[in-house]
């Protein structure tokens, strides 16, 4: 279990000591729940994370100070599709029809109809429920022999019947069509129109994405603006009509991913860029939210939680250029197999439970926010849920773990490489990056290991590959990740 450095004092609720309440809450005590996904950013963006980053991160770094920052956590996959599935789901998205790689914005949905989400516990224990922002999952349940999605039909299953009471959003990436916004389980207007390819910002052009059809007011540069407002109107909305009951709103961001599109006051903000810029509006996202909890006295009562779906999509000439390290000092970028595509930032701020300030080294999934959830509401796991789900309740709040607690965890790469971690052992099953940093995947020479072994405590940088020097630990870790495969469940 992780080490929490405390600075301040932890008031507790006086719950904690009430003699047979399961979970750290009564109903008539359960928070809100916050969750805001950054998309594509790096461990290394911020500064509470990174006191050299070329950006500036105000509200991000406030709620690091009134909160717990994690340093040692990490998602599913290196790319988003199947880390938004374990989010919301609790499980590894590899356990699916899924192996690897991202679904389209035409894809059919990809969470099992049947699957509890995250929406769905809360759901039952009297949350209000909204997903606002990037969806990625799907929509629709093919027929024997059906293509893709079909806008012109009830976007279902999708989030409005996958545990969320309102959804306001984009099907996929904002470089995937259709581009068009999605209210519940209709796009708000027909797609009548096209839209051409458009050029990285790396090559001199006005921000990356695919052509495809468009609905007729849809902007790229006003989608993050158009759902921050959305976000806003949801706590608004909730306040007025249905304040009797808590909230849940996962609010997942299109930024910093690409087309890097910052809105004409963020430009020249950071020293990185037009990605840099994208991430100084996204800072700016952050603290409208903070700011609508505080203006409706919420704060006090909200668990908010902020973190990324993967590492930062940044080249070693991006750091040559700016001398900035988005992925911070981990190796490798987005989709790589490495820590730089999978260590991200990770902060809860819960006022009264949470101690403001604080550190912890626990090692940490972003599959596990099922699991947490489920322990502050009271709600017992059954054995057809969250099967990949670790409670981390115990570092946030301090009280001993009254299940079991993180010590290993997998990830794959954009393209399908696996690692498994145990403790500081990491081992890679492959050579190469398994994404998006040369080369993606090689061949092992006359001699060489068929895979990569890190020591992370003595080698957090991933520099020296001691396959061949331990084997015995390589077996260890293969029949864990085995395990894990066969039996269908990594928590016990």
């Amino acid at each position: 279990m992780g080490r929490a450095r405390t600075v301040g004092l932890l008031v507790l609720s006086a719950a904690l000591s009430l003699p047979g309440v399961r979970g750290l809450l009564a109903a008539a005590e359960r928070p809100n729940i916050v969750i805001i996904l950054a998309d594509d950013l790096g461990y290394g963006d911020p500064r509470c994370y990174n006191a050299d980053s070329k950006i500036p991160t105000p509200n991000i770094d406030r709620l690091a100070q009134q909160g717990m920052r994690f340093t040692d956590a990490h998602t599913p996959s290196s790319v988003c599709t199947p880390t938004r599935y374990g989010l919301l789901t609790g499980r590894y998205c590899w356990r699916t029809r899924l192996k690897s790689g991202v679904l389209k914005g035409y894809s059919r949905a990809l969470i099992e109809p049947d699957r509890p989400t995250i929406g769905t516990l809360a759901k039952k224990y009297g949350y209000r429920t909204a997903a606002i922002g990037k969806w990625h999952l799907g929509f629709q349940t093919p027929a024997k022999g059906a293509g893709r999605v079909d806008y012109d039909l009830p976007l279902r299953p999708g989030p409005i019947t996958q545990g969320f009471d309102y959804f306001f959003g984009i099907p996929a990436s904002l470089d995937f069509p259709p581009y068009v916004f999605v209210r519940n389980d209709r796009p708000i207007e027909p797609l009548f129109y096209t839209i051409g390819a458009s050029q990285h910002r790396r090559r001199g052009g006005g921000g990356f994405w695919r052509a495809g059809r468009i609905g007729g007011t849809f902007r790229h540069i006003d989608c993050l603006p158009r759902l921050t407002r959305e976000a806003l109107w949801f706590i608004q909305d909730h306040v007025a009509h249905h304040a009797d009951q808590p909230f849940l709103l996962y609010f997942a961001l299109t930024a910093p991913h690409t087309p890097w599109l910052p809105t004409a006051e963020f430009r020249g903000k950071s020293g990185a860029g037009y990605y840099g810029d994208f991430v100084v509006q996204v800072d700016w996202v952050v603290g409208q939210i903070l700011a609508e909890l505080d203006r409706h006295d919420l704060t006090e009562n909200t668990l908010v939680l902020f973190t990324s779906d993967n590492g930062a999509h940044w080249l070693p000439r991006d750091i040559q250029q700016f001398g900035h390290r988005a992925n911070g000092p981990w190796r490798g970028q987005k989709a790589d197999i490495h820590e730089g595509g999978h260590r991200v930032p990770f902060i809860v701020r819960w006022p009264g439970r949470v101690p403001p300030g604080s550190i912890s080294d626990q090692l940490v999934c972003l599959t596990d926010v099922y699991a947490t959830l489920a322990e502050i509401l009271g709600h017992p796991l059954s054995d057809s849920e969250a099967e990949d789900s670790y409670s981390f309740l115990p570092s946030l709040t301090g009280k001993p773990a009254s299940g079991p607690v993180r010590h290993a965890l997998v990830s794959h790469s954009g393209w399908g490489m696996f690692a498994i971690r145990d403790g500081h052992w990491k081992l890679i099953l492959g050579l190469g990056s398994g994404g998006f940093t040369p080369p993606t995947f090689r061949k092992p020479g006359p001699g060489e290991p068929p895979g990569q072994l890190y020591n992370l405590a003595d080698d957090p940088a991933e520099t020296r590959n001691v396959y061949a020097d331990y084997p015995e630990i390589v077996d260890r870790l293969q029949r864990l990740l085995e395990t894990y495969k066969q039996s269908g469940r990594s928590r016990p």
